[in-house]
């Protein structure tokens, strides 16, 4: 099986080469990098080269080339790199909003700049390989597949480890094996909520909720606090932060360096120190890279001093879930995990096909939403709120419509304001002149 990575100079690439080794039985035994850096693949091919087992790897520089005869292709892209990133994060904070990478104000201009590449990719798929599944870990995740599925249909899957790394951190703190509870998680992409965790008949999370020690010992516990998560009934996905303590985050981020600006400095520095090193050097680097880059993971969050756990340190996140979905959509392995897919019936109200972040039961015929709780009302309010301005950002870019586009910025929560999402239009659109000539 060959296995086409799109991003493929990407940083996170080594995980995915590490994941789909361990798994043999998967039978892909070719890995092809696609980048628009042709450097940056060649750094990675390094990295991979040390790895000493596994597919084999190559760099292809045609995306026709790179996509044809492929059975999967994985879309983890970032157009404008990490200093998008950086100048996305602090045009919001100039204007006086949050703007991390994928929520409120830099999501949405991350989303404008990428989904015209996405989509050009998706037809070249389509053209080329049209009977190969498209795995999205590119960001916004849940908005980017919602768009993606507008060219390849049920083909594509969107995935994120922030739902089963929380589910994971919160078995750990009740001291129970993750893989013997059933859980009910709801949500979109980095707006979710985790809402029940039996064992059998037995109920968990209200133990959980009641034991400030034990949320205590995991990150989102010490983040959100036991009064809240008591309030809520339920623990939040990490990035539900930015919601429910915007005011908060806004005003430390004002004083701190962004983590787009900590990731760029640091990768900046790996690929530079590994262009042309010997490929035990180059993976050094990257290992000593990636512990810095997990460890700054929401940095921004925690409070001075404090620490990641451990556990999420060695990864075991996104790249899990690609490969057990590899084995489930190209061997008929059936497996339950949380994945990005229309609606359906899951949540009667709201439309069909939006894109939820759900648990699915996945097979060779794709993933199908299993039944979820029904929200509460705060919860469908956050997260119709969120996907409208999302959608809207598909509508602005398919029809080519800056109109839809400043619909976004204004409606979206964590930005309540026309004359700041007339700013940050303005502002993307001046950096990014290619986009102002598609939105009329």
């Amino acid at each position: 099986m060959r296995l086409t990575i799109l991003g493929g100079g990407g940083f996170r690439v080594p995980l995915i080469h590490r994941a789909v080794a361990a798994r043999p039985e998967l039978g892909i035994d070719e890995i092809v990098l696609h980048d628009v850096d042709p450097a940056r693949s060649t750094v990675i091919a390094a990295v991979l080269a040390a790895a000493g087992d596994g597919p084999r790897v190559s760099a292809e520089a045609s995306l026709e080339a790179a996509v044809a005869g492929s059975d999967m292709v994985f879309s983890a892209i970032r157009v404008g790199g990490a200093a998008g990133r950086v100048r996305d994060e602090r045009r919001a904070l100039a204007a006086g909003v949050l703007g991390q990478e994928t929520v409120g104000a830099g999501g949405l201009a991350f989303a404008l700049r990428t989904l015209p590449v996405a989509l050009e990719q998706a037809r070249v798929v389509r053209a080329v390989t049209p009977d190969a599944w498209l795995i999205n870990f590119t960001n916004p995740a849940g908005l980017v597949t919602e768009g993606l599925r507008t060219v390849l249909g049920d083909r594509v899957v969107g995935i994120c480890d922030s739902p089963i790394g929380l589910i994971r951190r919160a078995c750990r703190a009740l001291g129970v094996d993750a893989a013997q509870v059933q859980y009910d998680y709801l949500g979109i992409n980095h707006l979710g909520w985790l809402r029940s965790l039996r064992i059998g008949n037995r109920e968990l999370l209200p133990q959980l909720l009641s034991d400030d020690h034990a949320l205590e010992s995991f990150e989102e516990g010490r983040l959100f606090g036991g009064p809240l998560l008591r309030a809520l009934g339920a623990l939040p996905n990490e990035y539900a932060y930015f919601y429910y303590a915007a005011n908060d985050l806004l005003r430390k981020l004002e004083h701190a360096p962004t983590r787009g600006e900590v990731v760029a400095a640091d990768q900046s520095a790996f690929y530079a120190a590994a262009a042309g090193a010997a490929p035990a050097v180059a993976r050094a680097l990257w290992a000593d890279t990636r512990l810095r880059r997990e460890e700054s993971y929401l940095a921004e969050t925690r409070a001075p001093g404090e620490q990641r756990d451990q556990a999420d340190l060695a990864g075991g996140g996104y790249e899990e879930v690609a490969v057990d979905l590899i084995g489930a959509l190209s061997a008929g392995r059936p497996t339950r995990a949380i994945v990005n897919v229309p609606n359906g019936s899951a949540v009667p109200q709201l439309p069909a096909d939006l894109v939820l972040e759900v648990p699915c039961l996945v097979d060779s015929g794709g993933p199908r939403p299993l039944p979820v709780a029904p929200p509460e009302l705060h919860q469908l309010g956050l997260m119709a709120s969120v996907r409208a301005a999302e959608r809207a950002v598909i509508t602005a870019i398919i029809d080519g419509s800056r109109e839809q586009a400043l619909r976004a910025l204004t409606i979206h929560p964590l930005i309540g304001s026309p004359r700041v999402a007339r700013e940050l239009l303005d502002t993307v659109l001046t950096d990014y002149p290619q986009l102002g000539l598609l939105l009329a």
